[in-house]
């Protein structure tokens, strides 16, 4: 078994948003975000697998391919359909994690 503390020992990017893989391997993969306020992630896609996200600390706004804008803080979770278009920006200092399937590349 692997324990991670989510909320321990944070880093942010300076300029843009920070991903930290937490788990990776073929069967999916576990990555938590950073951003400080104002960061964003420009709007892209998985395509060949769907992206879940929780938020664990802050508010961000979350907009998904139908282009409406979600705010969204602490203990919500977020479903983006395989391919669908994304995009995410600080509101304040955020975190989440979010969880894919497969790994191109991955070794098991």
């Amino acid at each position: 078994m692997k324990v991670t503390n989510l909320l321990e020992n944070l880093t942010f990017g300076s300029k843009d948003s920070h991903a930290e893989p937490l788990h990776v391997d073929t069967q999916g993969r576990a990555i938590l975000f950073t951003l400080k306020p104002e960061q964003s992630i420009r709007e892209h896609n998985a395509p060949s697998s769907p992206f879940f996200a929780v938020v664990l600390k802050g508010q961000g706004v979350f907009t998904g391919g139908d282009g409406v804008e979600h705010a969204c803080g602490p203990n919500t979770l977020l479903v983006f359909d395989a391919g669908e278009q994304h995009a995410i920006r600080a509101i304040d200092e955020l975190v989440f994690v979010g969880f894919l399937h497969g790994a191109p590349g991955a070794q098991k």
